[in-house]
């Protein structure tokens, strides 16, 4: 195999590497947003709801159940680790925004990263073609005549 032709072949690959990347990481960006836009919307509701309201409880297998808030300074907020925490309403919104800002964060770095690896993959994309151009003049200069 020609110096070209595994210089070709190792660039394919990374173009091929530098795509799985940028495939897995927009997915994980898009999860994230996902998360940013449910956090929104839990300080949000929290922010305009008041005792007496009604809201609408998910039981899990996509029913629901209305329900009376009674007391809106007794927040539920998942701490981590599997564990829940009562906050009041206030301490609640703190922790949701908290959150927000770390998932906007990441969603800031991996966008960040594709940008780079975006310009990589361009990158490899041009030496690829320098390469194939140089074999086509290579394969032009040798005639049948020629040794």
């Amino acid at each position: 195999m020609s110096e070209s032709s595994n210089e070709l072949r190792q660039a394919s690959q990374q173009l091929q590497a530098i795509q799985f990347q940028i495939e897995e990481l927009t997915r994980e960006r898009e999860t994230l947003r996902s998360t940013l836009n449910e956090l929104r919307g839990a300080v949000e509701a929290l922010e305009q709801l008041e005792d007496g309201s009604t809201v609408q409880v998910p039981l899990g297998g996509s029913a629901y159940l209305r329900a009376e808030i009674q007391d809106i300074d007794e927040v539920i907020v998942s701490i981590g680790g599997g564990f829940s925490a009562e906050r009041p309403r206030d301490g609640a919104i703190s922790t949701l925004q908290e959150r927000q800002a770390i998932v906007q964060e990441r969603i800031e770095t991996i966008t960040e990263s594709i940008a780079e690896l975006e310009s990589q993959g361009t990158e490899i994309e041009q030496q690829l073609q320098q390469v194939a151009q140089q074999q086509r003049l290579a394969g032009e200069g040798t005639g049948p005549d020629e040794p």
